[in-house]
């Protein structure tokens, strides 16, 4: 009879341990199949921080007359080579990319879209180059039509300066990478896309891995000869401002399929050693 009932106590001891185990290897399953879904995706539109006008000028400003022109109020910003005084013009414009997609996203595409409301000639190619220097944005304004700019005040960007008055770039006309990012061909009054590059999305990803390395593009117009500027609506104009699309996957939390499969091997070791033990138990 002890026998019988020894027996008995065994079996649905070995029957709880076996519940557990398999809910072990379930476990561990789901979490691998878990760990295994795509990353999460995501697309939105971003409006500028901030965006300028350099405006070339062969000489700074005596003190006293003014700053150099700069446009960091105004409606727009130009890029290209006027027709009036064959001087540069080249437009900056930021977005803060860390401030709105998730740390640790993988971006998959970028685009930008600006919009043309003057232009004093046929199709030039207008390029987006990456910005290597902080710049800032004032309170000048221009006013309209603005290709020659108002008088520069504390904090705007100028043909000199990152930071008016005190703070200047390496090189006049600004600090950018001569790799074009991307390059569209514009003409007249519209809007105009430049599509995903890698060179975009590149740029991207590293403005939201390292928010302190993002200063922005540049936008080069043609400065090949005169009458090539384009005028660019600003953020600060309603009739369509620059846009910035980016679409990105988002990574969620997981473990790393080793930590799984180990998570699952001590799993299985401590069903055996309550069987053991159980097993031991039920014996005395």
């Amino acid at each position: 009879m002890a026998r019988s009932n020894c027996a008995a106590s065994k079996q649905p001891l070995t029957m709880e341990v076996s519940i557990v185990t398999s809910k072990a290897a379930a476990l561990t399953t789901f979490l691998i199949v878990l760990a295994a879904i795509p990353a999460a995706g995501g697309e939105l539109t971003l409006a500028p921080v901030q965006d300028n006008t350099l405006y070339e000028v062969q000489v700074e400003s005596p003190e006293g007359n003014g700053g150099p022109p700069s446009n960091g109020a105004g409606d727009y910003f130009f890029a290209g080579m006027t027709n009036f005084t064959s001087e540069i013009r080249r437009g900056l414009v930021a977005f803060d990319v860390a401030g709105s997609v998730p740390t640790g996203a993988i971006i998959s595409s970028v685009s930008l879209t600006l919009v043309v409301s003057r232009s004093n000639s046929g199709a030039t190619p207008v390029e987006l180059h990456r910005v290597t220097s902080d710049w800032g944005e004032g309170t000048s304004d221009a006013s309209d039509p603005g290709g020659t700019g108002a008088p520069a005040t504390d904090g705007d960007a100028t043909w000199f300066h990152t930071f008016y008055p005190g703070s200047f770039w390496s090189m006049e006309g600004g600090d950018f990478s001569p790799t074009v990012s991307a390059t569209q061909s514009v003409a007249g009054n519209g809007s105009y896309t430049w599509d995903s590059t890698p060179e975009m999305v590149a740029d991207v990803q590293s403005w939201l891995d390292d928010p302190g390395t993002n200063f922005g593009w540049l936008v080069l117009g043609d400065e090949s000869g005169p009458t090539s500027a384009k005028r660019f609506n600003t953020r600060e104009n309603s009739s369509g401002s620059p846009q910035l699309t980016i679409v990105y996957q988002a990574p969620v939390p997981s473990v790393p399929v080793g930590g799984l499969i180990a998570l699952g091997l001590v799993l299985a070791a401590l069903s055996s050693l309550l069987l053991v033990r159980k097993q031991r138990e039920a014996a005395n």
